[in-house]
């Protein structure tokens, strides 16, 4: 059995006292649920973003469902998204009977290609769902174009972008899109255990998200004359998919800290760029063009001589203690898809993308000797396949 002194995850958590006394602090207190925690965690990530609302879900995935919802997506209707994502992006739109479509992504980014969507677009096509991959902004000014030109609408799949910017302002300030999904799953740039938000500008797509994360209820714009102070209505069929305010006073405490969370996935990113420079493994991504990424994950992507033994370099690396993951199996391909008719080489840019991508280690706390332990490990591994 190999024993390994060092092993560094792709990704991790970063707490401090802080994070865990204001857990603690709301456990004394009078609501852990349905209390004031959450809409200060609302209000300070709709602030952060520049957007007028936001509502919290109990993860991203129930968020991304609440949006398409919001949005009207019905049965029938269809949805453009990328395949290089997690299956919730596509599933949020199952969940409620429409189809999900497949763009092609971008080689150098990952991110759902803007000229690959266009002829995707029919008279079902109700919204285009860029995915921020990586935490490096789509080229939403494309995206915006598409959507205008075909009456469309956009949501942002930006799960791995708070803290990114595009065009020098935060993704979520909402310019071009209708609404944006943040994700507070550990690995993300800030957590709230798990749970997930939706930015929006409109009030209508703000009301009908409150309603779909809680059954349906409310207790205003009543259909019914109400019988009493009591009196509630379900008007939808909702779900309950409210977030705890023992997770928003950790997403309090944490919003506090982001942006020195992201300038340190920045400066660890420099020192990767610097350091792999010029090396004849892999391949890194670039920025998009006037966007700064928030580096939720450090792609690299494999040269062709070594392809064929990416099975052997992921497990040779983890045995030597980097924790790679990859990101992702495109969509199409999972059983539960082929199933339902995709076609398992749509996408040819991202098949391609798949058999190169590697994901290393991308966390604030990084020290330089981690950095110079992952280059080390990975110069060791991917050489002895030459």
């Amino acid at each position: 059995m190999i024993s390994i002194s060092k092993f560094l995850p792709y990704g991790k958590q970063t707490m401090d006292q802080d994070d865990i006394d204001s857990v603690v602090e709301v456990l004394h207190a009078d609501f852990i649920t349905q209390g004031p925690k959450i809409n200060e965690f609302e209000e300070g990530i709709a602030k952060y973003c520049g957007a007028k609302y936001a509502v919290a879900f109990n993860s991203g995935t129930s968020a991304l469902h609440g949006a398409y919802f919001a949005l009207g997506l019905n049965p029938g209707d269809e949805m453009i998204t990328s395949p290089n994502t997690f299956v919730a992006t596509s599933n949020a739109a199952l969940y409620l009977g429409a189809k999900p479509v497949f763009g092609d992504v971008q080689a150098e980014t990952g991110n759902l290609d803007p000229l690959k969507v266009a002829d995707k677009i029919t008279d079902k096509t109700k919204f285009i769902a860029p995915v921020h991959y990586s935490g490096n902004p789509c080229d939403m000014k494309a995206f915006a174009e598409i959507a205008e030109e075909n009456d469309i609408k956009l949501i942002e799949d930006a799960a791995h972008a708070l803290g990114a910017k595009y065009d020098g302002k935060p993704i979520g300030s909402l310019e071009y899109s209708e609404m944006a999904m943040f994700s507070f799953h550990p690995v993300k740039h800030i957590t709230t255990g798990e749970g997930g938000i939706i930015v929006t500008n409109d009030e209508e797509y703000y009301n009908r998200l409150q309603l779909f994360r809680s059954h349906g209820i409310t207790k205003e714009n009543l259909v019914n004359e109400s019988d009493g102070d009591w009196y509630y209505e379900m008007q939808h069929l909702g779900y309950n998919y409210r977030i705890t305010d023992i997770q928003c006073a950790l997403g309090i405490s944490q919003l506090k800290k982001l942006d020195s969370f992201v300038n340190s996935r920045r400066e660890i990113a420099k020192k990767y760029d610097g350091m792999f420079e010029d090396n004849p493994y892999f391949d890194v991504i670039e920025e998009t063009p006037n966007a700064e990424s928030a580096y939720h994950l450090y792609p690299i992507l494999l040269k062709d001589k070594y392809l064929k033994n990416k099975r052997e370099i992921f497990s040779r690396l983890r045995e030597e203690g980097i924790g790679v993951q990859i990101h992702y199996i495109p969509v199409y391909r999972q059983p539960y898809y082929r199933e339902l008719g995709y076609p398992q080489d749509s996408c040819p840019v991202d098949e391609e993308f798949y058999l190169r991508e590697l994901s290393i280690p991308m966390y604030p706390t990084l020290t330089d000797d981690d950095l110079e332990f992952v280059q080390e490990k990975l110069y060791k591994v991917i050489s002895e396949f030459d």
